[in-house]
């Protein structure tokens, strides 16, 4: 039986953040390259051939492979995530940088554990949510899974400490809990229980409590915690309607802290100006309906659940980002997917959308 094609227009609207990205990439790269020649050759190396190269075997590959099979493996492959996240605290296993131990250490490869855990989350709940079907609005069957979930999640993040990683999955799963039928009261409870814990995370980590306060009032530490901001918003004003133009951003020379990491918006913005950056999250916008469209129309729960989950994920984590750049957010440090530095993060993003188009070969869509 031959097998339907991809949805084109998902197709293309991936390619098309794959390559915008891409030269976003290149052009912040300049920066990185006046400070510091000697690791741009190797950031720049780790992106291509570590993340793009195998990110677009890997999307070639799982979009070819049944996504149905993913479910029968997703509760081992659950554990095996838990058990990365976990191994990263033996002493010459994990590598620990800046005060957080969240990569395992492969050779020269370092690998982001929590990338594993948050597709590996979304996988293993889609499969309960597709087996409990209308049971998922008692608490039993809906409500206490989802808790169970996310205090896992939220403990093996909170311990690296990856705050932002626990943010987006859970919020992913929340997503999958209602589309998949789960009651607002019980996310009501949950999102009351989270407040209060979030609240209790700050007291306790100074570094939480510095970045509410300097997205309340950046101007308070313009030469400390608020200095990435200050930059990002001059990037970002100078760039205007139409941009500087490729390659001739001012700010990612010696201005803004990781030009090619998560204040890569603000380097688009100053070059490609308000209708770059308009047409960049418009691409967002477009993928997130596409595929909101492909989990619709999936054949069975478990593809549509699992599209919402990878779908939210990725938007909630790119949104974040930009929000954090222009403001309207509190600085998060997590990466703009298809754009930013981190090998990790690209070659799962891609290998996700690879299960996308795999899921809407099955959907009943409108080329």
């Amino acid at each position: 039986m031959k097998k339907s094609p991809v949805d084109k227009k998902l197709l293309i609207s991936v390619l098309l953040l794959i390559s915008s990205g891409f030269l976003i990439f290149l052009s912040a790269s300049l920066g990185l390259l006046a400070r510091d020649s000697a690791n741009f050759g190797s950031i720049a190396f780790k992106q291509i051939f570590f993340g793009l190269l195998p990110g677009l075997v890997a999307l070639y590959i799982f979009s070819k492979f049944d996504y149905m099979k993913w479910k029968k493996i997703a509760f081992w492959l659950f554990v095996f995530s838990v058990f990365l996240n976990l191994i990263i605290f033996i002493p010459g296993v994990g590598l620990t940088h800046g005060g957080a131990t969240r990569w395992l250490l492969i050779g020269s490869f370092s690998l982001q554990v929590s990338e594993v855990l948050k597709i590996a989350a979304i996988m293993y709940f889609a499969a309960w949510l597709s087996l409990v079907k209308e049971k998922v609005s008692t608490w039993q069957g809906g409500l206490a899974p989802l808790a169970v979930m996310l205090v896992i999640t939220g403990v093996l993040c909170l311990i690296q400490p990856d705050t932002d990683t626990f943010i987006v999955i859970s919020t992913s799963l929340t997503a999958m809990f209602l589309v998949a039928g789960g009651k607002w009261k019980h996310i009501a409870v949950l999102f009351l229980v989270g407040a209060i814990a979030l609240t209790l995370l700050a007291y306790e980590r100074p570094y939480i409590r510095a970045r509410i306060a300097t997205f309340l009032d950046p101007s308070a530490e313009s030469l400390t915690s608020g200095y990435q901001i200050k930059q990002s918003l001059i990037a970002i004003g100078s760039g205007g309607i139409t941009g500087r133009g490729f390659g001739q951003s001012i700010q990612k020379f010696n201005y803004l802290p990781e030009p090619v990491g998560d204040s890569i918006f603000a380097v688009a913005a100053e070059e490609f100006g308000f209708l770059g950056s308009i047409t960049l999250i418009g691409l967002f916008i477009f993928f997130t309906l596409r595929t909101l469209k492909v989990a619709e129309k999936a054949s069975n729960q478990f593809g549509s659940l699992l599209a919402v989950g990878i779908v939210t994920y990725i938007i909630i984590q790119s949104f974040v980002n930009i929000a954090a750049m222009v403001g309207v957010l509190p600085l998060s440090g997590i990466p703009l997917l298809f754009v930013s530095q981190g090998g990790t993060a690209l070659l799962f993003v891609l290998a996700e959308v690879g299960i996308l188009l795999n899921i809407s070969r099955s959907a009943k869509l409108v080329q």
